[in-house]
């Protein structure tokens, strides 16, 4: 137990240290600030009458305070200081005729900052540097309110981006700091946070962002759309930038790379360092590991996710301070489908089924003339009993691949010539499937000389950069199909995509979405390639009953949280002293002591989860801690120090599984649990075998290696033996290549065939399948006779007919075919009010004839685009009317104070908006009804 002077000493000026204060400088920082009260007011001995000291003050290069340090010490709360803190500050600007102080209290562990103006206390990583208190102040001095703020509708000009802009910029008003947008893929989320970005910066409340990705890919994709939005903020990392600068504005980082920023003993980044932090793709990978980025930065947060609002995990929602199911706005596919005009592309499935998926590769379906083959080969067909699951896993059959391959070709959606697929992603099993595709392409079709298909993994060195191979896919002609194993899944931006074959089994239903995302996206019309010119819909080749399962399991399987595997041996460990304790083996408590002790040694001392436990392992450190280990301390180790092994990383973690592996096997014999103790240790030689001797260092061992995978070497097992097996071969784990198991999967070359091709329905639009081949006879029909009818002739010259002729050409089309009726082409082209020459006219290609919900949305969105400053309330209004519109295709001026209208507003519109924007309303409403 530390005393307040102590914990001052030891503790706190290190912490301000780290922070760049040097406590022994009085220019910088004044211990025991003389305080001067006003009033009798501070919860303090006065040293004389309404005299008293502040622990420390932390001054500005203009040597008035910045902010207030009050000291408790370790054995006392920090929130005891809170108030004391806080008056202090007041004290200060109110005899000094200052700006009010930040506010800091803290016993030397936990350091809780209070900006008392602007947000209640929270608990923060570390102190400010002076740098960050000058930003913070002239943040403050900047800020301006965030209602009514202007957005760049440049950049966000939907106006479901401009509602999750608004209701961000409401949230951060209402002093929350935690925000969640769950928006489809496709749907630009990443645009949608430039224009908040720019909104926030320019309201004086940001001036530095973070945004993490998960990939390199990701980073770089995400650094041109802040180069094409916002050129003029500084960025980094530029082109071959590998040390963090601090003279930028927006920084785009992976997870890891951040991680190592923070953790750097070298580079000290303050936690205070961003305004803001954006989180992409929010979802379970930031919950263990990465979650340290979040808890380390003090910055208000944005999570990110394409995710479905319906099967978001609760920690997001928590993580994120929002309700279970209530994101801070929500976009989903379905609504981008439906909307008028469309803002994400619809898809097709063709559901694709092999004869060995379905009923596996064994005798009874294998060819009579693959069985001769076998045999021939030497191979017994009787060993030969494969299920449908084990394809690509344990066993490979050629013969279905190419099945595959050749059924895409057929039925994919190709280029404007007819002859190439579009742009496709084949989503493989592994990168060894990934091969044998690419293999597969090559050999049926060499006339394209191997440009047809590559691989694209995110080993590979050739996939990044310019001229790389994931460049190429995006800006080139060829390659027309990307093999992916996982890198292609998320986040990849091509709006070309117009296939996608699943050649593999999903069973997490937030992955399965953000693949099908791959597709979603619409083309540009100012940005049209000349390998994909138009795309209506994408086709998605499912050949593993994908669809199928999400159907019967709709949120796919339930995934464990994974226990990282040094979290796993530090119990395990823990498990096996504590059976060395009740049999009083004195030896196996000394080794494994001393090896917990190994582990706690190397966790990483600069991450902001240790730092937090530095009371804990500060109980743990001293040697006389583990001289009498008792249950009691056992358990303190399992509940504390445990959990803060999940901060190691950059381990060889081959090595620790197996060493993981041994010291569980271990425990099984202490613990005389003999049914275990065997299929643990067939299963550990069973690994030892598969070390590759074909490597020298390898090879040195092969005596031992030979040894351990005989009976007798178990037979009479002991901890030096264990010992033994950990320092010899755990350092060899790494050479066995799990990430290719192609030594290990039987390689096979049988005729298969197709057992089920067909397109099934599933997604929001197939009701309109009908519709779009009626559109089809009908332009199909009035193109073909448009070679002998004048009339048509006429109107496709761009001459006015008469209403006689008009009368003629309705009769002679409707003799063509009974269906070509005015009603209908108005029911099936979605304008109520067009006359039968607007339709010819659009279908010959004269003019362009909108739907009156395309005429009604795009009215709308111009409003918006010219108002951007309207609260979300008013989008909500303006949404609610723009549906009303649609379906009724009417609106008189009583209904804006009726049903639905006073679900918003008691007195509907005139209680949301002024008299002016009423004004504009009703003169936009009246033109597109009268139109």
């Amino acid at each position: 137990m530390k005393s307040e002077k102590q914990t001052r000493k030891e503790l706190i000026d290190l912490r301000l240290a780290e922070a760049g204060w040097n406590t022994a400088d009085r220019v910088q920082v004044v211990e025991e600030f003389f305080v001067t009260s006003l009033s009798n007011e501070l919860n303090e001995p006065a040293v004389s009458y309404n005299t008293f000291f502040s622990d420390y003050a932390l001054l500005g290069k203009d040597g008035k305070p910045l902010a207030v340090v009050e000291a408790k010490k370790t054995s006392v709360d920090a929130e005891i200081g809170r108030e004391q803190a806080k008056q202090y500050c007041h004290q200060i600007r109110e005899t000094q005729k200052v700006e009010l102080p930040f506010c800091f209290y803290t016993n030397g562990y936990d350091i809780y900052f209070w900006d008392l103006e602007n947000y209640p206390p929270r608990k923060v990583h570390g102190f400010p540097t002076r740098e960050d208190l000058i930003r913070y102040r002239n943040l403050k001095q900047s800020r301006r309110s965030l209602q009514g703020e202007l957005i760049n509708t440049k950049i966000a000009g939907r106006d479901y981006q401009q509602k999750a802009i608004r209701a961000v910029l409401e949230a951060v008003e209402k002093c929350k700091r935690k925000f969640l947008l769950v928006m489809a893929t496709g749907t630009g989320k990443t645009r949608t946070c430039i224009a908040l970005i720019e909104s926030l910066m320019r309201a004086g409340r940001v001036e530095r962002v973070l945004f993490l990705v998960d990939r390199v890919a990701l980073r770089d994709q995400t650094l041109d759309a802040f180069k094409e939005h916002l050129p003029n903020e500084p960025r980094w990392p530029k082109i071959g930038e590998k040390l963090i600068a601090k003279d930028r504005r927006i920084y785009v980082s992976t997870y890891p790379t951040m991680l190592n920023i923070i953790r750097d003993k070298n580079f000290e980044l303050s936690p205070h360092f961003f305004d803001l932090v954006i989180v992409d793709e929010s979802h379970r990978s930031i919950y263990n590991t990465y979650q340290e980025i979040l808890n380390y930065f003090d910055a208000i947060t944005l999570g990110l996710t394409a995710t479905p609002t319906n099967v978001i995990d609760h920690n997001t929602f928590q993580l994120f301070d929002c309700e279970d199911g209530l994101p801070t706005y929500a976009y989903s596919y379905e609504e981008a489908v439906n909307n008028i005009p469309h803002f994400l592309c619809n898809f097709q499935v063709m559901k694709l089924k092999t004869k060995f998926q379905e009923e596996g590769i064994n005798k009874r379906t294998i060819s009579l003339e693959d069985q001769k083959k076998l045999i021939l080969e030497g191979k017994e067909i009787a060993e030969i009993n494969f299920e449908g699951t084990e394809l690509e896993k344990t066993v490979s059959n050629r013969g279905t691949n190419a099945l595959i391959i050749k059924s895409f070709m057929e039925e994919c959606i190709k280029d404007d010539n007819g002859v190439l697929p579009g742009k496709t992603i084949f989503f493989c099993v592994s990168k060894r499937h990934a091969r044998e595709v690419e293999r597969i392409f090559d050999q049926l079709y060499p006339e394209y000389k191997g440009e047809l298909a590559k691989v694209i993994v995110s080993d590979d060195p050739r996939t990044y950069g310019k001229g790389g191979l994931l460049d190429q896919f995006t800006n080139n002609d060829f390659p027309r199909v990307a093999i992916s194993v996982d890198m292609l899944d998320t986040g990849i931006d091509i709006r070309e995509l117009v296939n996608l074959v699943f050649a593999k089994p999903v069973y997490s239903y937030t992955k399965f979405w953000q693949m099908i995302g791959r597709g979603t996206r619409l083309l540009e019309n100012e940005k049209i390639k000349p390998w994909c010119a138009q795309k209506d819909a994408f086709l998605i080749m499912d050949c593993w009953d994908n669809f199928e399962y999400f159907k019967l399991n709709p949120k796919g399987k339930e995934l464990k949280t994974q226990v990282p595997l040094p979290v796993r041996l530090f119990g395990l460990r823990l498990d096996k002293i504590e059976k060395a304790l009740e049999l009083s083996k004195s030896d196996t408590i000394s080794r494994e002591t001393k090896k917990l002790r190994a582990q706690i040694s190397e966790l990483p001392a600069h991450s902001v989860v240790i730092i937090e436990a530095q009371k804990d392992l500060g109980e743990v450190a001293d040697a006389m801690y583990w001289d009498q280990l008792s249950l009691d301390k056992i358990d303190f180790l399992r509940q504390h120090i445990k959990p803060l092994l999940r901060t190691l990383s950059g381990k060889d973690f081959k090595a620790m599984r197996f060493e993981k592996d041994i010291v569980e096997v271990s425990l099984t014999q202490l613990n005389e649990n003999w049914e275990k103790f065997e299929t643990l240790k067939e299963a550990i030689v069973e690994e030892i075998a598969t070390l590759p001797l074909s490597i020298n260092i390898v090879a040195r061992e092969e005596n031992f290696i030979q040894q351990v995978q005989k009976n007798n070497y178990w037979a009479a097992m002991d901890e030096d033996k264990y010992d033994e097996l950990i320092t010899r071969l755990s350092p060899l784990m790494h050479f066995i290549d799990n990430s290719d198991p192609s030594s290990r999967t039987v390689q096979l070359n049988l005729k298969d065939i197709i057992t089920q091709k067909e397109f099934v329905e599933f997604g929001p639009q197939h009701e309109s399948v009908s519709i779009s081949r009626y559109r089809e006879m009908v332009e199909s029909k009035i193109n073909e006779l448009l070679v002998s009818n004048h009339i048509l002739q006429k109107i496709k010259q761009g001459e006015n007919i008469t209403e006689e002729e008009t009368i003629r050409l309705a009769i002679e089309l409707h003799e063509e075919h009974p269906n070509i009726t005015l009603d209908l082409l108005r029911r099936v082209y979605n304008h109520r009010k067009a006359r039968l020459q607007h339709f010819i006219k659009h279908i010959l290609g004269v003019e362009s004839l909108q739907s009156f919900p395309e005429t009604v949305s795009q009215s709308f969105q111009q409003f918006l685009n010219e108002h951007s400053y309207l609260s979300s309330r008013q989008l909500q209004f303006l949404d609610m009317l723009k549906t009303f519109i649609i379906e009724r295709g009417d609106l008189q001026k009583k209904n804006l104070i009726e049903t639905p209208f006073t679900m918003i507003h008691p007195d509907g519109i005139r209680g949301i908006f002024g008299t002016k924007e009423i004004e504009e309303i009703l003169q936009m409403t009246q033109k597109l009804l009268a139109a």
